[in-house]
């Protein structure tokens, strides 16, 4: 009876982290994907200033997307913990702590889109705008761009636990694993200044494993220890 209960709460355990990891995954679509590219230009720092201005609405939108990212990443990371430490408390606490510096890394992003929008609302001239508007955004591109490494390192660990316990699908683990390797090696080429149309490939399996993981979080939990 006492196994029964212990294996309901870890089902909880394990579906209220799959509810985090939704709710990520969707504020990260709606915010990074669709949103973003309507308020923000890397590029062309007056079109941005200009969005920021005539759109501040639709900007305030796109930052509290950010916030979502923010929270939901990091009591995704606290719940995986939860689920996963009396499996392997060292990887569960990796896990934890590159979950919660990815999310720090997208806190810079959105303490920059604050900054940028205050900054297009102010009483500044025209020229002081653009350069901080022009610093802002490289700095929100970059956070996201270096978070990836962090991304990349959350879900090593979290394969591993899954491969390793078979708690949950085998072939899930080593997808994750696959796609945190992917994540790693396509920040570092980016970074390195190598272009190439085949890096979006790198972190395939990271998107499949990643819904994969949040549907069998919903659905199934996790398996008991006897599976």
């Amino acid at each position: 009876m006492a196994i029964n209960n212990k294996q309901s709460e870890l089902v909880t355990t394990a579906r209220t982290a799959g509810i985090w990891y939704l709710l990520m995954a969707i504020s990260g679509i709606l915010g990074f994907m669709i949103f973003h590219p309507q308020v923000f230009d890397s590029e062309d720092a007056q079109k941005t200033l200009t969005n920021l201005i005539d759109l501040e609405s639709l900007a305030r939108t796109r930052l509290l997307f950010e916030f979502g990212i923010v929270v939901s990443q990091a009591l995704t990371a606290v719940w995986f913990y939860r689920l996963f430490r009396n499996n392997n408390e060292w990887a569960a606490w990796s896990v934890g702590i590159w979950g919660m510096i990815n999310s720090v890394a997208i806190m810079i992003s959105a303490i920059s889109m604050g900054s940028a929008i205050e900054i297009a609302n102010s009483s500044q001239t025209v020229e002081d705008k653009l350069i901080l508007i022009e610093l802002l955004s490289s700095l929100i591109t970059n956070a996201w761009g270096v978070g990836g490494l962090f991304f990349g390192l959350w879900l090593i660990p979290l394969g591993y636990i899954i491969t390793s316990t078979k708690r949950m699908p085998i072939w899930l683990g080593r997808t994750l694993i696959a796609g945190g390797i992917g994540y790693l090696i396509q920040t570092t080429i980016n970074y390195s200044g190598i272009e190439s149309p085949l890096l979006i490939y790198l972190t395939v399996p990271a998107t499949v494993g990643e819904f994969w993981m949040i549907g069998y979080l919903l659905i199934f939990g996790i398996r008991p220890v006897s599976e």
